[in-house]
């Protein structure tokens, strides 16, 4: 049976004053994660009511793309760097659609 499709809720708050260069981080990976083989969708959110709240909305083919994804030297530098930037670590929650 093939694996079904993940979505990822990836969570983060960056540390007073350093929401621009989060965002820039940020998306700095968006146009390589989005040509990985097994990306559907990876869209960066920034909350209209808290400025240092950020959120990925990101779809996966399956789990297998998306550990592959991880394993990516600019995710792996990203989290490195994450905290100078980031007031904590990032929430990463897995959810499969049901309809």
């Amino acid at each position: 049976m093939a694996e079904q499709n993940i979505t990822v809720i990836a969570r983060m708050q960056a540390k007073q004053g350093k929401e621009n260069a989060v965002k820039q981080e940020l998306a700095a990976l968006i146009g390589p994660t989005r040509s990985e083989p097994g990306c559907i969708s990876y869209i960066l959110h920034q909350s209209a009511e808290d400025k240092t709240s950020f959120m990925f909305y990101e779809h996966w083919a399956d789990k297998k793309d998306l550990d592959e994804h991880l394993k990516k030297p600019y995710i792996k530098i990203f989290m490195e760097t994450a905290g100078k930037l980031l007031d904590g670590p990032v929430n990463i929650t897995l959810w499969e659609m049901i309809e």
